[in-house]
Parts: structure tokens; C-alpha cells; sequence
């Protein structure tokens, strides 16, 4: 179903449209990331992400909420494309997209109100903590020179809101991409870029069905990685969903986000993408820079598409420092440090189900599992 009312597509234009810039120039080096973890070109990822953000903006049941290429979906798909290819992994990402239609229409959602309010912290502390891990590869690359910027470009992030009437119109994850890259340029400091982490595409996607024979025996190797993609990816969205439910005081429809997310895969599938599902660090990165309908999530795809193929001089250019500053911040703002501070004061058990936790996402970079243990 078609979701389009003005209230969840014009009522925060300003803040939608520049939240999906920043969201934007966000997913680019992490969706090449996740095509790196699969072991598939680096368009495979980005044209997952442009699709299934712009679908999910039409079909997804949370406004604001990002969907696109995720590492807990690459993981999945490691042995199959190893083993069988692309076309096998395309064909796997429709299959998921189907399955979790399925779902969507048969109201499975519905087991997520057995997820405690323990395990729902235990999911955001080892986000953030994953979160944080994914960026040590850069930091320890890093000079000196690199570590004060992005101290900085973190300064920016939590000062610049601060400034009077100007911090409230412009995204300061924004202004920190902006600052950290212009002074990369003009210092000339040696620095890797969003370039150096792969080719990026220079044609938008073009839709066509993967090109393996439709039999029985292609169907018994796709279907366990899709039945495997489908329900971490429903997991993993559904507490997405919850977590910005929270954040910013409103419902949403589950079992249309269900539907949505398989729709949203099937496009992917056909437009040349792996799977994927919603991501609760892009996520919050829409919601703080102050995206809150569906065109934010509209704006991150098109944004995405747009800079890639159209602008992919200018954002190769962008100092992955720039973008490590970003993530740190939303790896603070994740964690639910009220988990911590009020430890002593939690019932033993909640506090033993949230460190288990924490304790089998970071052990298997599952997050998926951890809240199924």
C-alpha cells in the first residue's frame, strides 16, 4: 500500500531534504563496505541501498527510517556468492524480498512484543559498539593531524546546534562533512578518501532478472540464505522501528514495514543489489539531523544515486575522517548509557539479559542472533 498523505511527506521539508543529504553521503562508503564484506563489486551495494531506500520511503510502515545495504545482511550472503556468484545472490535477494511479503501478510510482527525492554538495550549497546569497532580500521591509520580534525569535526557535531536560528537550519554532521573536507583540501594533508574504498558506478541502475535456470535445484540453494536474510532483516527492522518509535514519540505499522521491506528487496534484486533492510546508525543519523517523514528517506536514496553517478569526483574526494567523526557520534548517541548508570538499580535478570546480549552480537556480529538468544 502506497503511503502518501502531507503529513508524512511535506510537513518538515527543510529539515527532510538536508537530513538526506547527510544521510545520503553517509551510506556510500558503508554501503561499498558491505559489498566489500559480501565479496561483490562495490555498485552491487550501492545500487541496493538507492533502491530500497526510494522504495521503502513509499512502502515502509516508520516514517524517517532509513533502509538500505547492512552488514548484518552481507554476512549472510559471504558463502553463497562464493560458491554460486552474483546472479545466485540477485535471485536469493527476490526470493528474500517474497518471503518477507509472506511475512508481512501473515502478521508475524507480532512476536515482537515478546522482546523485552533488557534485550532492546542489550541490541543498542552492541550497535554502538559495533558501530564504533567498524571505524578502528581508519583510526589506526590515521596522523596525528587526522585525529585532531576529527576531533573537531565531533566538536562541530555537538556544538553547532548550539549556535542561535543558524544551527537549527543547517545538520551539523552536515557542516562537519563540509568543514573536515575543505580543510583536507586546502592543508593538502594526505588522508584517505570515499574513493580510495572502491570504483563507484557511473550509470543508474538498469532492471533486469538474474540470469540463472529457474528449476527446483536453484531454489534448494537460494532459499536457505533467503530464509536466513529474511528473517534478519525483518528482525533487525522491526527494532529499528521500535527504537525510533521511541525516539520520537510516535507508532508505526510493523506489518507494513514487513511488506514494504520485501517489496524494497525485490526491486533491489531486479536493479542489480544484494539484500538489505532497515539501519537503525543511518537511522538515527536521519532523525538527529532532523529528518522526520518519508522524504528524508526519499532524499537519502535519490541523494545517494545522485552523488555517485553525477558527483562521484566531488565525494570521492570526501576525507573518510569526515565520516568517522559522524559515526562516533552516532555510536554515543546509541548507547543507552541509562543501562549503565542505573545498573545497580535494574533487577538482576534484566541486567544479566542485556549483557548476553551485548555478549553474542559482539561475539558473532550477529545482532540478529543476540536478540534471538
Amino acid at each position: 500500500m502506497l503511503c502518501f498523505t502531507k503529513d508524512q511527506w511535506f510537513s518538515n521539508i527543510r529539515g527532510d531534504v538536508l537530513a538526506g543529504v547527510v544521510v545520503g553521503l553517509a551510506l556510500i562508503p558503508e554501503s561499498i563496505a558491505f559489498s566489500i564484506i559480501a565479496g561483490v563489486d562495490p555498485k552491487v551495494g550501492l545500487y541496493a541501498s538507492f533502491c530500497i531506500a526510494v522504495v521503502i520511503a513509499f512502502m515502509g510502515g516508520r516514517q524517517a527510517m532509513i533502509s538500505a545495504a547492512t552488514g548484518a545482511m552481507a554476512i549472510l550472503m559471504v558463502l553463497l556468492v562464493k560458491e554460486h556468484g552474483l546472479q545466485y545472490l540477485l535471485a536469493a535477494t527476490i526470493l528474500t524480498g517474497v518471503l518477507q511479503i509472506l511475512a508481512g501478510y501473515f502478521k508475524l510482527a507480532n512476536l515482537m512484543r515478546f522482546v523485552s525492554k533488557a534485550v532492546v538495550s542489550g541490541f543498542l549497546n552492541a550497535l554502538a559498539i559495533l558501530i564504533f569497532t567498524t571505524q578502528l580500521n581508519e583510526l589506526v591509520q590515521m596522523t596525528w593531524h587526522l585525529y585532531v580534525l576529527m576531533a573537531l569535526g565531533v566538536a562541530i557535531i555537538y556544538l553547532f546546534p548550539r549556535i542561535p536560528k543558524l544551527g537549527a537550519l543547517i545538520p551539523s554532521p552536515l557542516v562537519c562533512i563540509l568543514f573536515i573536507t575543505a580543510v583536507v583540501m586546502i592543508l593538502g594533508l594526505d588522508a584517505r578518501t570515499v574513493s580510495d574504498m572502491g570504483t563507484l558506478p557511473d550509470t543508474l541502475p538498469i532492471f533486469l532478472l538474474p540470469d540463472i535456470p529457474l528449476n527446483w535445484e536453484t531454489l534448494s540453494i537460494i532459499f536457505p540464505y533467503a530464509a536466513a536474510m529474511a528473517t534478519v532483516g525483518l528482525l533487525e527492522s522491526m527494532m529499528t522501528a521500535n527504537v525510533l518509535d521511541q525516539m520520537t514519540q510516535s507508532k508505526s505499522d510493523k506489518h507494513q514495514e514487513c511488506k514494504g521491506q520485501g517489496v524494497a528487496n525485490i526491486v533491489a534484486g531486479l536493479g542489480g543489489g544484494m539484500a538489505g533492510c532497515a539501519m537503525i546508525g543511518q537511522s538515527m543519523i536521519n532523525v538527529k539531523s532532523g529528518g522526520r517523514t518519508r522524504l528524508s528517506t526519499l532524499c537519502a536514496g535519490v541523494f545517494l544515486i545522485i552523488f555517485v553517478v553525477f558527483l562521484s569526483d566531488w565525494i570521492g574526494a570526501i576525507p573518510m575522517v569526515a565520516l568517522v567523526a559522524v559515526m562516533v557520534m552516532v555510536s554515543i548517541s546509541t548507547f543507552e548509557w541509562n543501562s549503565i548508570r542505573e545498573f545497580h538499580k535494574n533487577p538482576m535478570s534484566n541486567n544479566i539479559v542485556m549483557l548476553i546480549t551485548v555478549a553474542v552480537v559482539l561475539a558473532t556480529h550477529n545482532l540478529a542472533l543476540g536478540v534471538l538468544v
